[in-house]
């Protein structure tokens, strides 16, 4: 004897079921809106120092409750292969623990300038370490000593930026240059940055921008932007006091983010990292968690 089953679910089941898909939607909502944003809201670590000295992993739980996504590292010890005193694997399952990642570091190169070549390829080999360890993707030249920035020197430089970036992208990462403001000081017709855009090799040496110095040196970035699209992967973002020109909360200065924001494709941006090195109004961490919300409120949106 046969048993015909019902052609339809039961309305009670039905109510059920469509119910438990309903509120799974909404638990994926989040997760997939954040899948779309093409930009993580990155922080250089550099900013928040002292928090870092004194409380590490309760200034990185208050740093992703402000939003940050990435970090931009700096202090790297090749030589015991840690960060803030922890072991590069430690550190990384730090930022796991808080949902943070780490796509660059601040390598420190300055003091191997005028080093034999062994000696700066084995430190480069330290900083891949590093970088494999913590899942960065790019290591980043951030720094040049006063005795390095003549003419002459910038030339030389481009020789040494050209061989570690071969080196580290044969170790599958990318290598950057960060500048401040003496790679635009006029030199009888010559800038360092100059020498660099045009003396290293775009695919092994990208640019990681920091649009305070350009505005600092009355530099426009869009200008440079259009020279060489597409190598400007990383920018460093931060305001700049319309007194004194010093370091300020983002919304408290002159920069017009609004009018650089949407060049981030033509420049080729990957990651930015809001920063301030100083002249807090309050603290670094009040700082960045002000500069978070107006950055979120206000220019987020143009980096669709």
């Amino acid at each position: 004897m046969s048993v015909k089953t019902a052609p339809f679910t039961s309305r009670r089941n039905f109510i059920i079921q469509s119910a438990a898909l309903l509120s799974t939607s909404f638990i994926r909502l989040p997760g997939l809106a954040a899948a779309k944003e093409k930009y993580k809201m990155g922080l250089q670590l550099f900013t928040v120092r002292d928090a870092l000295a004194s409380d590490l992993p309760g200034s990185l739980k208050r740093i992703a409750a402000m939003g940050y996504q990435d970090l931009e590292t700096y202090g790297y010890d090749g030589v015991h292969k840690t960060f803030y005193g922890m072991s590069a694997s430690s550190f990384k399952q730090l930022l796991a623990d808080n949902q943070l990642t780490t796509s660059s570091g601040h390598y420190d190169f300055a003091p191997l300038f005028d080093q034999p070549a062994d000696e700066l390829k084995r430190y480069v080999d330290q900083c891949i370490e590093g970088a494999h360890a913590t899942g960065h993707r790019y290591i980043t030249w951030p720094w040049l000593n006063e005795a390095s920035r003549s003419i002459e020197k910038f030339k030389l430089l481009t020789d040494k930026l050209n061989v570690i970036g071969e080196q580290v992208n044969k170790a599958k990462l990318g290598f950057a240059y960060h500048n401040h403001d003496f790679e635009f000081i006029d030199h009888k017709g010559e800038n360092g940055y100059d020498i660099i855009m045009k003396n290293t090799d775009a695919s092994l040496v990208k640019l990681q921008i920091d649009l305070y110095w350009t505005a600092y040196s009355n530099i426009d970035p869009l200008a440079l932007f259009a020279r060489q699209p597409g190598r400007f992967v990383m920018w460093h973002i931060k305001d700049m006091d319309k007194v004194n020109k010093k370091y300020t909360e983002m919304g408290n200065g002159s920069i017009d983010y609004a009018a650089i924001l949407p060049a981030a494709e033509k420049a080729g941006l990957q990651y930015y990292f809001i920063e301030q090195g100083s002249n807090f109004a309050g603290n670094s961490m009040q700082s960045v968690e002000d500069s978070a919300r107006y950055f979120n409120k206000n220019l987020r949106k143009y980096l669709v």
